[in-house]
């Protein structure tokens, strides 16, 4: 079983229908994990563990999306990497996107299935046409989410043609699209002075909703400038900017192999 697949597992198993019935504490204690809090230095969770059961500690953030992620990290070390003991730092889930910690990455994807399962998470978002930061963050605040955990499963659901990306001081840092996008697109290494994210970062220009842009301001193809995307983006912190875009143009689906992409940067 994939990582996802053991978290949806864990939810039918427990009977869970309905959002407000995700109660993490409760599901890591049937688990075997007790959720304590306190303010660790140097990481934002741990995970001890003996025999059966174990301990995840907690470093109270603030934000319940983020304490609610951490916890769910930790427990899928507990469920998939038993054995092991772990610090780490969950509270932004866009840095293991970043890095090469498998383990890390595989804690992610449980904690993102198990705070928003696809039985309960796919119908709200296909209630959307094409969420808006504003219906994603009514998302989030459904499913006690933080809005980064919120958009990187909205890209990876695969229901939307989506694309996401982050970017830091106008360099890419990571992006996803949906499985189902044709690979021969590939995003640009550096922030596009037309885009509404560069904008963002200049000067502060907000971009909450989709708005048409040039393909071209994303896209390092050679016929990226015949299509239009939609995009919208906001900082979660300063100096970086999340970015989702729609493809919209159902002809960017249909178009073959670019032999172009992947040799410029």
């Amino acid at each position: 079983m994939t990582p996802g697949q053991r978290a949806e597992a864990r939810i039918a198993e427990l009977g869970i229908s309905d959002p407000q019935d995700l109660d993490i504490e409760a599901i890591s204690f049937d688990a075997g994990v007790q959720v304590e809090y306190e303010n660790l230095i140097g990481c934002e969770a741990t995970l001890v563990g003996f025999g059966g059961s174990a301990i995840a500690t907690i470093k109270p953030s603030g934000g319940r999306g983020r304490e609610r992620f951490s916890i769910a990290h930790e427990l899928g070390h507990w469920e998939m990497h038993r054995g092991n003991s772990f610090q780490c730092r969950v509270d932004d889930p866009s840095n293991n996107l970043a890095s090469d910690a498998k383990l890390e990455r595989e804690a992610d994807d449980f904690a993102s299935h198990i705070l928003m399962p696809s039985t309960l998470f796919t119908p709200v978002i296909k209630s959307f046409k094409l969420p808006s930061l504003k219906q994603v963050e009514e998302v989030a605040d459904l499913f006690q989410t933080s809005m980064l955990a919120t958009t990187i499963r909205l890209a990876k659901i695969d229901t939307l043609p989506v694309v996401m990306a982050c970017y830091t001081g106008t360099k890419r840092r990571w992006y996803i699209a949906a499985p189902h996008i044709p690979k021969r697109w590939r995003l640009k290494w550096a922030l596009d002075e037309d885009s509404f994210a560069y904008d963002l970062l200049s000067s502060g220009t907000p971009c909450h909703m989709p708005r048409k842009q040039s393909a071209d301001a994303w896209f390092e193809n050679d016929d990226a400038e015949e299509f239009e995307v939609l995009e919208q983006c906001y900082s979660p912190t300063d100096g970086q900017v999340l970015v989702i875009l729609y493809l919209t143009d159902t002809e960017m689906f249909e178009r073959g192999f670019d032999p172009s992409v992947g040799r410029r940067r």
